[in-house]
């Protein structure tokens, strides 16, 4: 059960930093649309944690999003 978790949440992340790169968004930037710090967001891309539910809501909800438009 983890395991998978922990691959569904890898897959997001990457989606979001391919969002990231693709919009030209600094980690920073998107720490602030996210409403977290940039220290999150490193960590997110870094592997050492991972979004809670709340933040893993919000990050589908930009993903979502941009694959409406």
């Amino acid at each position: 059960m983890i395991y998978c978790d922990l691959r569904i949440m890898s897959k997001l992340i990457r989606k979001l930093d391919a969002y990231r790169l693709e919009n030209k968004i600094s980690q920073t930037k998107l720490a602030e649309i996210l409403g977290v710090t940039f220290v999150t967001v490193n960590r997110w891309f870094n592997g050492k944690f991972g979004p809670n539910k709340i933040q893993r809501h919000h990050i589908k909800k930009i993903l979502k999003e941009v694959n409406d438009e």
